[in-house]
């Protein structure tokens, strides 16, 4: 996929300002009193898209699943009032078409919508032969390959002026935060598709307005190219997700925070510096490599011991041991026990398959 770098939408509001992209709103459109007074104070402010929520997806019945159609009509007048660009998200074909005839300038399609196919599909056919930027929410769940399939079904009507939302996916594990941030995932998207925005919303992903500036600015470290903040007037007050949304005024202070950092070095001694730091990942790296390429040979020595003395592969007390003594040898390293943690998983999976193999040679 090529993606429309030079003519991209959410390129051109940022150029030449050295500043992250802004896209901010609140979660819902509640009521046209409310929409203006938050696109008002976010026009001041050089918010570069503002968003609002017409169609809400919810888990349960009965609560708040949207305004609906007059919302657009309120994100029309935002439009004509402070000349700002709107955003709304869209569901399936009808949202779609009931947006471009109100002359919503972005799309965006929510995490829900991105995990099922059909949706998309049906929300692509809605776009034939239409130009609109569209914006892709990363699916619920952390599969990257869904999120790769729902930009793909988008590029295939024609629109390459498309950008990428990372808002975290659904964990079963406690976190700080709402939707596990799941980091590499992004990051292997970027890696794929170089072209491509990506934009972060840490409104999601922190669930809460007090982690919203360190995931943003985690986000730009990384290299993406703008953040999507949800805001609103009365926070605390809000229909949907308060905990998770900030008045114009916090926003002002995150964004004005927030530091865009240089995508290369431009002194040649930091340059040497960082070659000569990478060298030594390199050499820790092949070092890494070696000691595990070691390990999996006692693993077989080990797998063709149990084969000759019929004991079963999993020993349910020793992978226990594994995960808990490890874990504390990376505390004591300083090093994240959590992330020795889910690499020994790894670790221990592959040697179970080894030794799996072994046993029904």
């Amino acid at each position: 996929m090529e993606f429309n770098n030079k003519e991209s939408f959410f390129k051109n509001l940022q150029a030449g300002q050295g500043k992250p992209l802004v896209i901010a709103g609140p979660c819902s459109a509640e009521s046209e009193e409310q929409v203006m007074q938050i696109a008002g104070a976010l026009a001041q402010q050089n918010v570069h898209l503002f968003r609002a929520g017409i169609w809400k997806p919810r888990s349960r019945p009965n609560s708040f699943e949207g305004i609906g159609v007059q919302g657009l009509e309120w994100l029309q007048r935002v439009q004509q009032t402070f000349k700002m660009p709107v955003t709304t998200e869209v569901a399936n074909g009808r949202h779609v078409e009931l947006a471009l005839k109100h002359g919503i300038d972005v799309l965006w399609i929510g995490a829900r919508t991105t995990v099922n196919p059909f949706a998309i599909q049906e929300i692509a056919d809605a776009l034939q032969g239409v130009q609109v930027p569209v914006m892709v929410k990363n699916p619920v769940n952390p599969d990257l390959a869904l999120w790769i399939g729902a930009i793909e079904r988008i590029y295939n009507t024609g629109i390459t002026d498309i950008a990428a939302i990372h808002r975290g996916f659904s964990s079963y594990q406690k976190s700080k935060y709402r939707n596990a941030p799941v980091w590499q995932i992004p990051i292997e998207l970027k890696a794929r598709f170089q072209a491509l925005p990506v934009i972060v919303d840490p409104s999601h992903i922190a669930g809460n307005r007090e982690l919203i500036f360190p995931v943003s600015q985690k986000a730009l470290d990384l290299g993406y190219d703008g953040v999507m903040i949800e805001t609103h007037n009365r926070p605390d007050e809000a229909w949907s997700d308060a905990e998770q949304q900030v008045t114009p005024e916090t926003l002002k202070n995150i964004t004005d925070k927030l530091q865009v950092r240089k995508v290369t070095y431009d002194d040649a001694e930091l340059v040497n510096r960082a070659e000569e730091l990478r060298l030594q990942i390199d050499a820790a790296d092949h070092d890494i490599i070696a000691a595990l390429a070691k390990r999996m040979a006692l693993v077989e020595q080990i797998g063709e011991y149990k084969k000759q003395n019929n004991v079963q592969v999993l020993q349910l007390e020793r992978w226990k041991e594994i995960f808990s003594s490890r874990a504390a040898w990376a505390a004591e390293a300083g090093i994240n026990p959590d992330f020795v943690a889910e690499l020994y998983k790894l670790i221990h999976v592959e040697s179970i398959r080894q030794q799996t193999q072994i046993s029904n040679e």
